[in-house]
């Protein structure tokens, strides 16, 4: 079904019509204006990972080496590439310009980009960079090689409630991270949902937010939205919709994923789209004799038909069939204690490192080390909100020490570890603070850093270059110069690539990690 277009644009897209013009004959990375954004600038020093998207500038080829195709769609295709200067493996999603027929096509577009932009979830697709040439625009991605979920339950041919929780907890967390965030999905469905690798362990990965909008408080949504099999039956009237809407397509996820079939199903559209209005469902049936009542206890609260009366997100993560069904299958690991005290040596108001450490942690970690954070992420993320508050982090750290030593050491965390002032630690601010120095910190991925700050790639960075990169566009010199004054040992009014890596390996020298 999609997104129908409306004159007045009654979905109140995130980004504003693109005004950018593509150069011949090269790729540039688009870098929508200060009116184009959600996150207002604060005059203080705010690191946040969405700095770092479509902050590179140059041609595709010279970052990335393209190899296989791995989808293609009528005005678009996929292929799998290497990011030349750290080795790992992307995927690259390129958009034929021409397929835009209208402003509005182009905006839900640009709307999915900017989205990604400032999402900072582990069960959200992760955007490196964003890039338009000619003819093309390119999307820059993690790669998940696990393909759809559906396609890895019906293959593998595994599926106990415990699997589906585990699948549904995460599908769950991320669609709370966006309606915290004001952002409503509006397409869940199989084809969105993708996974990291095939193990019924498998990270999954929430896609394409081309057709998401931003709610404004005590606002409905009006533009009809989505697919006959997952579309909420409020979107189909005239009253309008709210978050909930994610819900109910949720709700539509889980009942396939323990039945196997949709909970309404018809000949054609017109009779599915009858069967979601009356909203009602049935739970009987050979399939359902080995069901908990508590599994359809919890598809009952989502798909309610009454909005209002639906469960949230929030609520759907502590419900017993979630709770239940994930301690059977989580398991601690060794790595625990070792997160827990890196996140105790994280301690300085070095704000420049804390911005390279940020970059070389969201673009350099592999496979396995983001593997074991994201067990460990959410271990701690009790809500499973895909965020660690204060109460959550001192629940970890009172298994390791007496209560009010936890007390200190969690707040002096929060004040150093919480570098976008959210009062909570994202995951990219998790995997900066958990990861040894050692292991983030090498010439390799400081010389991969210095190309992301050196914008111009003159082989120095500005006062003007760090401002952009750390989102501080908007703030006066004053501070940026003082900043800059601590690393710039020449007194040039710039940072060259020495100077860079000597800030960085005597700050790794001057705070070291926690041995065990």
């Amino acid at each position: 079904m999609g997104c129908g277009n409306s004159k007045k644009n009654e979905n109140q897209p995130i980004v504003a019509k693109s005004q950018a013009k593509a150069k011949a004959k090269t790729s540039t990375q688009l870098k929508p204006s200060a009116s184009e954004t959600l996150v207002q600038v604060k005059p203080d020093l705010k690191i946040d990972s969405s700095h770092f998207v479509i902050k590179n500038s140059g041609q595709l080829v010279q970052n990335y080496t393209q190899s296989v195709k791995i989808g293609q769609g009528p005005h678009s295709y996929v292929r799998v590439a290497t990011h030349n200067a750290s080795g790992l493996k992307r995927a690259i999603k390129s958009i034929d310009k021409s397929s835009f027929d209208n402003e509005d096509n182009k905006s839900n577009f640009l709307n999915e980009v900017r989205v990604l932009s400032i999402m900072d979830h582990p069960n959200i697709i992760k955007l490196y960079e964003f890039y338009e040439d000619e003819t093309y625009f390119h999307l820059v991605t993690e790669y998940l090689g696990g393909g759809e979920l559906f396609d890895y339950i019906i293959h593998s041919k595994i599926l106990s409630e415990p699997v589906a929780a585990h699948f549904m907890s995460q599908l769950l967390s991320a669609i709370a991270y966006c309606h915290d965030n004001n952002i409503v999905h509006r397409d869940i469905k199989p084809e969105n949902l993708l996974l990291d690798h095939n193990s019924p362990d498998a990270i999954l990965k929430l896609i394409d937010f081309g057709s998401s909008a931003i709610m404004l408080s005590n606002k409905k949504l009006k533009q009809k939205c989505g697919d006959a099999f997952y579309i909420a039956p409020e979107i189909l009237s005239k009253h309008g919709y709210d978050e909930k809407s994610d819900i109910w397509s949720s709700g539509v996820i889980m009942y396939i994923l323990l039945s196997g079939r949709p909970p309404f199903y018809g000949k054609n559209e017109k009779d599915i789209i009858k069967k979601v209005l009356a909203g009602e469902f049935s739970v009987t049936g050979y399939e359902w004799d080995y069901i908990s009542s508590d599994a359809i206890k919890l598809l009952q609260k989502m798909l309610e038909i009454n909005p209002t009366k639906r469960i949230s997100a929030k609520l759907a993560l502590q419900d017993p069939w979630i709770v239940n069904n994930i301690n059977k299958t989580q398991k601690s690991h060794d790595g625990e204690n070792i997160v827990l005290k890196n996140l105790l040596a994280f301690r300085t108001e070095q704000k420049l490192q804390h911005a390279v450490l940020t970059f070389i942690a969201a673009n350099t970690i592999s496979k396995e080390q983001s593997k074991d954070l994201y067990k460990s992420f959410k271990k701690i993320d009790k809500d499973g909100d895909g965020k660690i508050s204060t109460e959550e982090l001192l629940q970890a750290y009172k298994g390791m020490m007496k209560n009010e030593e936890a007390l200190e050491e969690v707040q002096k965390i929060m004040a150093t570890v919480d570098l976008n002032g959210s009062g909570y630690i994202d995951y990219s601010e998790f995997v900066t603070a958990s990861l040894k120095k050692e292991i983030l910190v090498n010439n390799d991925t400081l010389n991969l850093a210095f190309k992301a700050f050196d914008i111009d790639g003159s082989g120095k960075i500005s006062i003007n270059e760090l401002k952009e990169v750390l989102g501080l566009v908007q703030d006066s010199d004053e501070n940026i110069t003082n900043l800059l004054k601590k690393v710039d040992e020449n007194g040039d009014g710039d940072i060259d690539i020495e100077e860079f890596k000597n800030m960085m390996f005597i700050y790794m020298s001057n705070s070291g990690n926690i041995e065990i």
